[in-house]
């Protein structure tokens, strides 16, 4: 075989174990250029995609080309002078330029199931923060009803939740199409579950999910206290896993987590496989800002990939609303953008991020996501709901905030600083012991974060 033939057997072979946005991410505009002196020079479009080949599949690409050719010992990225112009014509700009702020890729929402079509197992990008939840997805698309029912997936804002859930979906319909789906954010089923109730419908309403193969429903950390809500989705549950029908939901957080919520319910919750996504680190950032500016079809330099990597070191949806903007300029510019001209733009997202956050903030952020009123986190009861709310108060303030223990203990409601002290001490013990109140810490840091 000659060089070429000799790649494109190593690329399909890499090809069956990525997603489609990864492969095209990394290897595409890749060439074998020649064997010499046994090393394998590759020819690479850019010094960030060298560093990643190196990193993370160097060992992979060796062993495939020493399959196909026993002679290669090792293999040498070379970095392609050859670069594709950013914006080929004005035309070209106006075109692409779209009318709201999902820029990178159209939305398409699909009436029988409500599916958004933009979100694909194609275009996700799995790292270390998601593999797990990535992994269980998919199995389910081929076991539906019969592994892991209910899939729940938990994680902050951001994160790709509902991305994996609708992949699911999307999945599912594209390989079935005579499979009944019906996607649902917990606001949707309640806001249908009440007008039922009001229009004396609620026969359909019950036809309409209980007669599926697929069920996803999103965001049930909101079914919180609404107990009809609760009641009815406890009985469509039932209904649907005795007839071995799929069910996934999501939620900002573990079922153990959320408050006032029916413990039957909870249970039905946990008794699938319940899979988290947390933050992904700096190179799968790195990797969704590359993946999604191939979908957009740009070039973005990579130093502005990098900055943007790492100033927006949490949430997913921020990072893609960073690259957005950087792309709406480089069109209104009609070239690309410098480093400095990328800090311009993105100074106004980077202020909102370390924006002040008060300890009334604080307060009340962590009252909402333990369901409790305010003025109980404040009181001196020692009621054990109320005291784990109030350490993690404490807590939040003294090491997101920095403020003295003196200073806390005045902001909440005049005690000691000494019981401060003692409550940081102790919550710090639990989130390095308990990855489940861990977690707890995290969503709320992500409440607070991403106002």
């Amino acid at each position: 075989m000659n060089s070429q033939e000799i790649w494109e057997a190593v690329l399909a072979e890499i090809k069956l174990n990525l997603s489609k946005a990864n492969f095209l991410t990394w290897f595409k505009d890749t060439t074998l250029l020649e064997v010499k002196d046994e090393v394998a020079i590759i020819s690479v479009p850019s010094n960030f995609v060298k560093e990643w080949l190196e990193k993370k599949y160097h060992k992979t690409i060796l062993n495939l080309l020493n399959k196909l050719s026993p002679e290669i010992k090792n293999v040498q990225y070379v970095i392609s002078s050859s670069k594709k112009p950013l914006l080929k014509t004005a035309q070209k700009v106006k075109t692409f330029l779209p009318s709201n702020d999902q820029m990178l890729i159209q939305t398409t929402i699909n009436p029988e199931t409500n599916l958004n079509l933009k979100y694909t197992f194609e275009n996700f990008v799995v790292g270390s923060n998601n593999e797990l939840a990535h992994a269980a997805a998919l199995a389910v698309t081929e076991n539906l009803g019969k592994k892991y029912n209910p899939l729940f997936i938990y994680g902050g804002v951001g994160l790709g939740k509902t991305h994996l859930l609708q992949a699911i979906g999307n999945k599912v319909n594209k390989e079935n199409p005579k499979a009944v789906i019906r996607y649902a954010s917990c606001e949707k089923f309640t806001e249908e579950l009440v007008e039922a109730i009001r229009n004396q419908t609620m026969s359909s309403f019950k036809k309409k999910f209980r007669q599926l193969d697929l069920l996803l429903i999103d965001d049930v950390q909101f079914l919180a206290g609404k107990e009809k809500s609760q009641e009815e989705l406890f009985h469509t549950f039932n209904n649907l896993y005795e007839k071995n029908k799929q069910i996934v939901f999501t939620s900002d957080r573990p079922p153990k987590a959320i408050s006032s919520i029916e413990e039957r319910l909870r249970s039905r919750f946990e008794g699938g496989m319940i899979a988290d996504i947390s933050y992904p680190d700096f190179e799968t950032r790195l990797a969704i800002l590359k993946t999604k500016t191939q979908i957009a079809g740009q070039d973005i330099n990579e130093d502005i990939l990098r900055y943007i990597a790492e100033n927006i070191p949490k949430n997913v949806r921020e990072l893609e609303g960073a690259l957005n903007r950087i792309i709406a300029e480089t069109h209104l510019k009609q070239a690309p953008l410098s480093l400095e001209e990328t800090k311009k733009v993105l100074s106004s997202l980077l202020t909102k991020n370390n924006r002040y956050i008060s300890a009334q903030e604080v307060i009340k952020k962590v009252a909402s996501f333990y369901d409790l009123d305010e003025k109980l986190i404040l009181s001196h009861s020692r009621k054990k709901e109320l005291v784990k709310p109030r350490q993690v108060v404490m807590y939040l303030l003294r090491e997101e905030f920095k403020y003295s223990f003196t200073n806390i203990a005045e902001k909440l409601g005049h005690r000691d600083h000494t019981t401060v002290i003692y409550a940081c001490q102790k919550v710090s013990e639990e989130v390095g012991q308990d990855p489940v109140f861990s977690q707890e810490i995290t969503l709320i840091k992500d409440l607070l974060y991403n106002k």
